[in-house]
Protein backbone atom coordinates (compact mmCIF):
# COMPACT_ATOMS: atom_id res chain seq x y z
CA UNK A 1 0.00 0.00 0.00
CA UNK A 2 1.02 3.54 -0.75
CA UNK A 3 2.14 5.72 1.98
CA UNK A 4 -0.76 8.33 2.26
CA UNK A 5 -0.87 11.66 2.21
CA UNK A 6 -0.97 13.34 5.82
CA UNK A 7 -3.95 13.85 7.64
CA UNK A 8 -5.10 17.51 7.67
CA UNK A 9 -5.60 18.69 4.45
CA UNK A 10 -8.63 18.76 2.14
CA UNK A 11 -11.02 16.05 2.62
CA UNK A 12 -9.94 13.07 1.31
CA UNK A 13 -12.40 11.23 -1.62
CA UNK A 14 -12.30 7.82 -2.72
CA UNK A 15 -9.91 8.68 -5.48
CA UNK A 16 -7.05 9.05 -2.32
CA UNK A 17 -8.55 6.00 -1.04
CA UNK A 18 -7.87 3.90 -4.32
CA UNK A 19 -4.62 5.61 -5.04
CA UNK A 20 -3.18 4.76 -1.34
CA UNK A 21 -4.50 1.16 -1.82
CA UNK A 22 -3.21 0.93 -5.21
CA UNK A 23 -6.15 -0.19 -6.50
CA UNK A 24 -9.15 1.01 -8.69
CA UNK A 25 -12.07 3.38 -7.59
CA UNK A 26 -14.35 0.70 -8.62
CA UNK A 27 -12.41 -1.50 -5.84
CA UNK A 28 -12.85 1.11 -3.29
CA UNK A 29 -16.91 1.11 -3.97
CA UNK A 30 -17.28 -2.31 -3.90
CA UNK A 31 -15.15 -2.82 -0.44
CA UNK A 32 -16.64 0.39 1.58
CA UNK A 33 -20.08 -0.54 -0.21
CA UNK A 34 -19.68 -3.84 1.31
CA UNK A 35 -20.02 -5.30 -2.25
CA UNK A 36 -16.87 -6.93 -2.75
CA UNK A 37 -17.14 -10.69 -1.91
CA UNK A 38 -16.23 -13.29 -4.32
CA UNK A 39 -14.56 -10.12 -6.57
CA UNK A 40 -11.81 -8.84 -4.81
CA UNK A 41 -9.42 -10.71 -2.37
CA UNK A 42 -10.32 -10.29 1.57
CA UNK A 43 -6.03 -8.73 1.51
CA UNK A 44 -7.56 -6.10 -1.33
CA UNK A 45 -10.87 -5.95 1.08
CA UNK A 46 -8.20 -4.78 3.78
CA UNK A 47 -5.85 -2.53 2.54
CA UNK A 48 -9.00 -0.15 0.90
CA UNK A 49 -10.98 -0.28 4.78
CA UNK A 50 -7.13 0.23 5.97
CA UNK A 51 -5.95 3.43 3.83
CA UNK A 52 -9.88 4.62 4.43
CA UNK A 53 -9.17 4.52 8.22
CA UNK A 54 -5.43 5.81 7.76
CA UNK A 55 -6.94 8.53 5.25
CA UNK A 56 -9.89 9.43 7.51
CA UNK A 57 -12.22 8.59 4.58
CA UNK A 58 -15.79 8.96 5.52
CA UNK A 59 -18.22 8.65 2.38
CA UNK A 60 -19.85 12.05 1.34
CA UNK A 61 -23.32 10.57 2.08
CA UNK A 62 -25.06 13.96 0.37
CA UNK A 63 -22.78 12.91 -2.68
CA UNK A 64 -23.72 8.91 -2.13
CA UNK A 65 -27.39 9.97 -2.23
CA UNK A 66 -27.45 11.77 -5.71
CA UNK A 67 -25.09 9.04 -7.16
CA UNK A 68 -28.36 6.73 -5.65
CA UNK A 69 -30.47 8.57 -8.54
CA UNK A 70 -31.95 12.13 -7.00
CA UNK A 71 -30.19 14.00 -9.83
CA UNK A 72 -29.70 10.82 -12.81
CA UNK A 73 -27.38 13.39 -14.63
CA UNK A 74 -24.13 12.60 -16.41
CA UNK A 75 -21.12 15.15 -17.67
CA UNK A 76 -19.87 14.15 -21.14
CA UNK A 77 -16.95 16.51 -21.74
CA UNK A 78 -15.18 15.20 -25.04
CA UNK A 79 -12.67 18.00 -26.99
CA UNK A 80 -15.23 19.82 -29.89
CA UNK A 81 -18.89 19.78 -30.90
CA UNK A 82 -17.97 19.85 -34.21
CA UNK A 83 -16.71 16.49 -34.73
CA UNK A 84 -19.04 13.91 -35.57
CA UNK A 85 -17.05 11.34 -33.61
CA UNK A 86 -18.09 13.12 -30.40
CA UNK A 87 -21.37 13.55 -31.52
CA UNK A 88 -21.59 10.17 -32.19
CA UNK A 89 -20.17 8.81 -28.87
CA UNK A 90 -22.89 11.63 -27.23
CA UNK A 91 -25.71 9.39 -28.92
CA UNK A 92 -24.27 6.41 -27.33
CA UNK A 93 -24.16 7.44 -23.74
CA UNK A 94 -27.43 9.32 -24.03
CA UNK A 95 -29.62 5.75 -25.78
CA UNK A 96 -27.73 4.05 -22.13
CA UNK A 97 -28.45 6.81 -20.24
CA UNK A 98 -32.18 6.94 -21.12
CA UNK A 99 -32.89 3.67 -20.90
CA UNK A 100 -32.13 4.41 -17.04
CA UNK A 101 -33.94 7.47 -16.61
CA UNK A 102 -30.33 9.66 -16.73
CA UNK A 103 -29.77 12.71 -18.45
CA UNK A 104 -26.27 13.50 -20.39
CA UNK A 105 -25.22 17.38 -20.25
CA UNK A 106 -22.52 17.73 -23.28
CA UNK A 107 -19.99 20.24 -22.25
CA UNK A 108 -16.52 20.96 -24.58
CA UNK A 109 -12.69 21.19 -23.66
CA UNK A 110 -11.27 22.78 -26.58
CA UNK A 111 -8.98 20.54 -28.40
CA UNK A 112 -9.25 18.06 -25.56
CA UNK A 113 -6.13 19.99 -23.63
CA UNK A 114 -6.35 21.32 -20.58
CA UNK A 115 -7.17 22.94 -18.39
CA UNK A 116 -11.01 22.72 -19.06
CA UNK A 117 -12.91 24.99 -17.11
CA UNK A 118 -14.92 23.44 -14.41
CA UNK A 119 -18.48 24.49 -15.78
CA UNK A 120 -20.30 23.57 -12.52
CA UNK A 121 -17.80 24.76 -9.71
CA UNK A 122 -20.79 26.00 -7.75
CA UNK A 123 -23.19 23.19 -8.44
CA UNK A 124 -21.05 20.26 -8.98
CA UNK A 125 -23.80 18.02 -6.40
CA UNK A 126 -26.06 18.48 -9.92
CA UNK A 127 -24.32 15.52 -11.01
CA UNK A 128 -23.82 11.97 -10.38
CA UNK A 129 -20.40 11.55 -12.53
CA UNK A 130 -18.37 12.75 -15.52
CA UNK A 131 -17.52 10.76 -18.55
CA UNK A 132 -14.51 12.70 -20.55
CA UNK A 133 -13.80 11.07 -24.26
CA UNK A 134 -10.49 11.70 -25.68
CA UNK A 135 -9.59 13.65 -23.33
CA UNK A 136 -5.69 14.60 -22.76
CA UNK A 137 -5.14 14.22 -18.57
CA UNK A 138 -4.26 17.62 -17.89
CA UNK A 139 -7.70 18.63 -18.95
CA UNK A 140 -9.34 17.21 -16.48
CA UNK A 141 -8.01 19.10 -13.52
CA UNK A 142 -11.27 20.63 -13.02
CA UNK A 143 -12.73 17.22 -12.23
CA UNK A 144 -10.40 15.30 -9.75
CA UNK A 145 -10.05 15.74 -6.29
CA UNK A 146 -13.97 15.80 -6.31
CA UNK A 147 -15.67 12.39 -4.69
CA UNK A 148 -17.53 12.55 -8.12
CA UNK A 149 -16.72 9.47 -10.22
CA UNK A 150 -14.47 9.75 -13.75
CA UNK A 151 -14.97 7.24 -16.81
CA UNK A 152 -12.29 8.03 -19.28
CA UNK A 153 -13.17 6.87 -22.88
CA UNK A 154 -10.10 6.58 -25.42
CA UNK A 155 -8.00 7.52 -22.97
CA UNK A 156 -4.17 6.16 -21.05
CA UNK A 157 -5.56 3.79 -19.14
CA UNK A 158 -2.67 4.13 -16.88
CA UNK A 159 -4.16 7.17 -15.34
CA UNK A 160 -5.42 6.06 -11.92
CA UNK A 161 -7.81 9.07 -11.17
CA UNK A 162 -10.50 7.60 -13.31
CA UNK A 163 -12.63 4.72 -11.42
CA UNK A 164 -13.27 3.07 -15.04
CA UNK A 165 -11.67 3.37 -18.89
CA UNK A 166 -13.30 2.35 -22.20
CA UNK A 167 -10.93 1.98 -24.96
CA UNK A 168 -10.81 1.39 -28.16
CA UNK A 169 -8.26 -0.59 -29.62
CA UNK A 170 -6.52 2.12 -32.01
CA UNK A 171 -2.87 0.21 -31.89
CA UNK A 172 -4.44 -3.11 -33.90
CA UNK A 173 -6.59 -0.17 -36.03
CA UNK A 174 -2.85 1.03 -37.41
CA UNK A 175 -2.26 -2.58 -38.03
CA UNK A 176 -4.69 -2.68 -40.23
CA UNK A 177 -3.73 -0.02 -42.10
CA UNK A 178 -0.59 -0.57 -42.61
CA UNK A 179 -0.55 -4.37 -43.04
CA UNK A 180 -3.29 -3.43 -45.82
CA UNK A 181 -0.71 -0.95 -47.44
CA UNK A 182 2.24 -3.12 -47.11
CA UNK A 183 0.31 -6.12 -48.80
CA UNK A 184 -0.42 -3.78 -51.47
CA UNK A 185 3.22 -3.30 -52.02
CA UNK A 186 3.71 -0.43 -50.34
CA UNK A 187 7.42 0.24 -48.83
CA UNK A 188 7.96 4.75 -49.09
CA UNK A 189 5.44 6.13 -46.33
CA UNK A 190 4.20 9.63 -44.77
CA UNK A 191 2.66 9.59 -41.50
CA UNK A 192 0.34 12.70 -41.00
CA UNK A 193 -0.13 12.75 -37.74
CA UNK A 194 -2.17 14.80 -35.46
CA UNK A 195 -0.54 18.06 -33.73
CA UNK A 196 -3.01 17.52 -30.99
CA UNK A 197 -1.31 15.96 -27.94
CA UNK A 198 -3.32 12.67 -27.28
CA UNK A 199 -2.85 8.86 -25.88
CA UNK A 200 -4.71 7.99 -28.54
CA UNK A 201 -2.18 9.49 -31.39
CA UNK A 202 0.65 8.56 -29.25
CA UNK A 203 -0.72 4.97 -29.46
CA UNK A 204 -1.31 5.27 -32.99
CA UNK A 205 2.04 6.33 -33.66
CA UNK A 206 4.00 3.80 -31.78
CA UNK A 207 1.81 0.83 -33.52
CA UNK A 208 2.45 2.10 -37.10
CA UNK A 209 6.38 3.02 -35.88
CA UNK A 210 6.55 -0.97 -35.14
CA UNK A 211 4.35 -1.92 -37.73
CA UNK A 212 6.91 -0.40 -40.70
CA UNK A 213 10.06 -0.87 -38.75
CA UNK A 214 11.76 -2.23 -41.96
CA UNK A 215 10.22 0.39 -44.62
CA UNK A 216 11.05 3.81 -45.05
CA UNK A 217 8.95 6.69 -43.23
CA UNK A 218 8.63 9.72 -42.55
CA UNK A 219 6.33 11.24 -39.61
CA UNK A 220 4.72 15.29 -40.26
CA UNK A 221 2.88 16.31 -37.54
CA UNK A 222 -0.25 19.04 -38.62
CA UNK A 223 -3.23 20.54 -36.76
CA UNK A 224 -6.70 18.97 -37.00
CA UNK A 225 -8.05 21.23 -39.97
CA UNK A 226 -8.05 20.41 -43.97
CA UNK A 227 -6.25 22.87 -44.56
CA UNK A 228 -3.11 22.65 -42.02
CA UNK A 229 -3.36 18.79 -43.49
CA UNK A 230 -3.26 20.09 -46.57
CA UNK A 231 -0.19 22.26 -46.27
CA UNK A 232 1.59 19.53 -44.25
CA UNK A 233 0.62 17.04 -47.15
CA UNK A 234 2.41 19.44 -49.93
CA UNK A 235 5.49 19.47 -47.77
CA UNK A 236 6.02 15.60 -47.57
CA UNK A 237 5.40 15.14 -50.83
CA UNK A 238 7.55 17.27 -52.15
CA UNK A 239 10.39 17.59 -50.00
CA UNK A 240 13.86 15.94 -51.02
CA UNK A 241 14.04 12.65 -51.74
CA UNK A 242 12.01 10.06 -53.20
CA UNK A 243 8.07 10.65 -53.00
CA UNK A 244 6.49 8.37 -49.98
CA UNK A 245 3.72 5.98 -51.97
CA UNK A 246 1.09 6.27 -49.12
CA UNK A 247 0.19 9.04 -46.76
CA UNK A 248 -1.07 7.16 -43.39
CA UNK A 249 -3.46 9.69 -41.49
CA UNK A 250 -4.24 9.88 -37.86
CA UNK A 251 -7.69 11.13 -38.67
CA UNK A 252 -10.35 11.12 -41.78
CA UNK A 253 -9.85 15.38 -41.57
CA UNK A 254 -6.23 15.20 -42.13
CA UNK A 255 -6.80 12.80 -44.67
CA UNK A 256 -8.93 15.10 -46.67
CA UNK A 257 -5.88 17.44 -46.58
CA UNK A 258 -3.96 15.09 -47.68
CA UNK A 259 -6.20 14.29 -50.95
CA UNK A 260 -6.23 17.86 -51.59
CA UNK A 261 -2.60 18.17 -51.39
CA UNK A 262 -2.31 15.27 -53.78
CA UNK A 263 -4.58 16.71 -56.45
CA UNK A 264 -3.28 19.96 -56.12
CA UNK A 265 0.43 19.15 -57.11
CA UNK A 266 -1.42 17.37 -60.00
CA UNK A 267 -1.58 13.50 -58.61
CA UNK A 268 -3.70 11.62 -58.59
CA UNK A 269 -5.06 9.36 -55.80
CA UNK A 270 -4.74 6.12 -55.03
CA UNK A 271 -2.49 5.57 -58.66
CA UNK A 272 0.13 8.12 -57.81
CA UNK A 273 -0.22 8.05 -53.52
CA UNK A 274 -2.81 6.39 -51.60
CA UNK A 275 -4.43 8.04 -48.61
CA UNK A 276 -6.15 6.38 -45.62
CA UNK A 277 -7.78 8.06 -42.37
CA UNK A 278 -8.65 7.10 -39.51
CA UNK A 279 -12.58 7.22 -37.50
CA UNK A 280 -14.69 6.02 -40.79
CA UNK A 281 -16.68 9.89 -40.55
CA UNK A 282 -19.31 10.45 -42.98
CA UNK A 283 -16.62 12.61 -44.70
CA UNK A 284 -14.86 9.15 -46.04
CA UNK A 285 -17.14 8.58 -47.84
CA UNK A 286 -18.53 12.26 -49.80
CA UNK A 287 -14.40 12.40 -50.70
CA UNK A 288 -13.81 10.82 -53.96
CA UNK A 289 -12.39 8.45 -54.57
CA UNK A 290 -13.78 7.27 -51.21
CA UNK A 291 -11.30 6.86 -48.33
CA UNK A 292 -10.05 3.87 -46.95
CA UNK A 293 -9.91 4.14 -43.23
CA UNK A 294 -10.39 2.65 -39.74
CA UNK A 295 -14.31 2.86 -38.49
CA UNK A 296 -14.53 3.48 -34.77
CA UNK A 297 -17.71 2.12 -32.93
CA UNK A 298 -18.32 5.63 -31.37
CA UNK A 299 -21.53 5.14 -30.60
CA UNK A 300 -21.14 1.64 -28.74
CA UNK A 301 -18.08 3.51 -26.45
CA UNK A 302 -20.40 6.17 -25.79
CA UNK A 303 -22.85 3.17 -24.85
CA UNK A 304 -20.05 0.92 -22.68
CA UNK A 305 -19.02 4.32 -21.25
CA UNK A 306 -22.26 5.90 -19.65
CA UNK A 307 -23.04 1.51 -18.81
CA UNK A 308 -19.45 1.30 -16.70
CA UNK A 309 -20.64 5.28 -14.76
CA UNK A 310 -23.52 3.02 -13.90
CA UNK A 311 -21.54 0.31 -13.20
CA UNK A 312 -19.60 2.39 -10.46
CA UNK A 313 -22.64 4.23 -9.04
CA UNK A 314 -23.73 0.66 -8.50
CA UNK A 315 -20.74 -0.35 -7.09
CA UNK A 316 -20.20 -2.76 -9.34
CA UNK A 317 -17.04 -3.97 -11.67
CA UNK A 318 -17.54 -2.12 -15.03
CA UNK A 319 -17.21 -4.64 -18.56
CA UNK A 320 -13.37 -5.20 -19.18
CA UNK A 321 -11.84 -5.11 -22.58
CA UNK A 322 -11.09 -2.84 -25.21
CA UNK A 323 -13.18 -2.30 -28.42
CA UNK A 324 -12.17 -3.80 -31.55
CA UNK A 325 -11.65 -1.83 -34.76
CA UNK A 326 -12.37 -2.60 -38.46
CA UNK A 327 -9.90 -1.47 -41.78
CA UNK A 328 -12.66 -0.48 -44.14
CA UNK A 329 -10.77 -0.87 -47.59
CA UNK A 330 -12.15 2.03 -50.30
CA UNK A 331 -10.83 3.64 -53.23
CA UNK A 332 -8.23 6.14 -52.09
CA UNK A 333 -5.57 2.96 -51.60
CA UNK A 334 -4.10 0.83 -54.51
CA UNK A 335 -0.92 -0.81 -54.92
CA UNK A 336 2.15 2.07 -55.42
CA UNK A 337 3.08 3.05 -58.88
CA UNK A 338 5.34 1.13 -60.96
CA UNK A 339 8.91 2.64 -61.13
Amino acid sequence: MQTPEPLGGPRPTSRDVARAAGVSQATVSLVLGDKWRGRVSERTAESVREAARVLGYRPNLAARNLRLGRTRTALLVVPALTNEFFARVYTGAATVAARHGFGVVLYPSPDGVGPARDPFASARAALDGVIASSMASDALEAFRGTDLPLVMLDSDPADTAAAAHVNLDVADGMRQVTGHLLGLGHRSFVHLASAVPSWTFDVRAAALTEALRDVSVRTVRAPLDVDGARAAAEQALTGPGPRPTALICDDDILAAGACKAVRRLGLRVPEDVSVTGFDDLALATALEPELTTIRLPAETIGERGMAALLAVLAGEMPQAGDLPVALKPRGSSGPPPAV
